[in-house]
């Protein structure tokens, strides 16, 4: 059997599960939905300005993310 990208076999996350998100530098330019959950039953790709203040808030999902320091 053949996995393709985006198939339940990948173990993705289901879109928007989590409310509030941590993300670090290396995530950045930051999108939401993010790249480990399904984007086809989800909201359009949508990038959030979230270096100048630390957080973002997504206008489709109302997800919060959050900028952190892993230094």
């Amino acid at each position: 059997m053949r996995i393709r990208p985006g198939q339940v076999q990948e173990k993705l996350k289901p879109p928007n599960a989590e409310r509030r998100v941590h993300v670090t530098c290396e995530q950045l330019p930051l999108h939401c939905p993010l790249p480990d959950a399904y984007l086809w039953n989800s909201h359009p790709k949508v990038y959030l300005p979230i270096e100048a203040t630390g957080r973002a808030v997504c206008p489709y999902c109302g997800t919060l993310y959050i900028l952190v320091d892993e230094s």
